[in-house]
This record gives C-alpha cells, structure tokens and sequence, in this order.
C-alpha cells in the first residue's frame, strides 16, 4: 500500500513527511468555484473529499491524503484570490478583525473514509495600504486562501491565534497523525 497526498502544496508535502517518510504526490484537479450559497464547513470537506475521490479511483488500493483549508471573514469564503487586487481587498478587509480558518483533512483506504474540520481563529493588527501592498509584492499570496500565509511574511499581521496553528497553515499534523494510527 502506498500513501497519496493528494495536494500539490509544498506546506502540506513538507508536514506530511514529518509523518511518513515514503509518500507520493498527485494533486487532484478539481472545480474549487466557490457559490455564495456554500456554507464554510460544508464546502471545506466536500473539497477534500472530492479531492480524494478523485486520487483514489486512480489509486483504489492505496491510502489517499487529501486536505482543503479556506478562510472565512464575515461569513464570506474566501478563496485563493485571482489577482492582487483581489489579495489587497481580501487583505483590507480582514485588517484589525478576527477571521475563520477552516482546514478539512480526508483519508481514504479502500471503502474506508476518515475526515476531520479542524477550526482556528485568527487576529489581524490594524494593516495601512503600504504594510499590506510590502506584503503582496513577496508575492507569497498568490497560492493562498484569504491571500496569505501566516508561516511567512504575514506573520506580522497577526495579532492572536485561537487554534490549531498548523489548521492555519494548511495540515493540522497532530490531527493527521491521529487519523493514520486509525487508518493505517
């Protein structure tokens, strides 16, 4: 049996091999379109979970590793942004506010499924224009929910955090980890 992460997030590939040294990377290619009726929770598990069906008809013997994370702000998914100015708004609108992270984990073996939401809260400072267009000439935003990463230069804009940082990032590893000893 071997394992899938089925993700092609470099965050995701380098906490899962803190787990388990021999794994294979296939990312699914999926219809992400985010509909204003989507609820947060419902929408972040059925990613991961399509993300996994998808790899593992491919893969029906092995165990896939799927995982989707969106951020949340005043009840409004938002996703990767598909431009800076988009990034800038989303940037913008978080400033000085709290904001929902939302990470879905999905194992599949077989018939066998395992999922998991692992809820975070994050803090914004107050961010001018200049602090936040600094931050989106890194460029870091542009494969990012919400329009940044808090392991990188975003971590200046962040206040507080309530919950699992690694939710934050992408791969909630101590709830991972939980999933492979049942799984596996």
């Amino acid at each position: 049996m071997a394992i899938i992460l089925a993700s092609q997030s470099p965050r995701r590939k380098e906490l899962l091999a803190r787990l388990v040294a021999d794994f294979k990377v296939e990312p699914a290619d999926i219809d992400e379109t985010v509909k204003e009726t989507d609820r947060p929770e419902e929408y972040v598990i059925h990613m991961a979970k399509e993300k996994a069906k998808v790899v593992a008809a491919k893969h029906p013997q092995d165990l896939v590793i799927a995982s989707d994370t969106i951020v949340v702000n005043h009840g409004k998914i938002l996703g990767k942004p598909n431009s800076r100015k988009e990034a800038f708004v989303m940037l913008k609108e978080m400033s000085g506010g709290m904001h929902h992270v939302y990470t879905a984990v999905v194992m599949r073996k077989g018939h066998q499924i395992l999922q998991e939401l692992v809820p975070a809260k994050v803090l914004f400072f107050e961010l001018s224009d200049g602090e936040i267009n600094r931050y989106l000439d890194t460029g870091e935003y542009a494969d990012k929910a919400g329009a940044y990463g808090i392991q990188g230069q975003a971590s200046l804009f962040v206040k507080k955090v309530d919950g699992d940082y690694y939710s934050i990032v992408g791969f909630p590893v101590g709830v991972v980890n939980q999933m492979l000893k049942k799984i596996i």
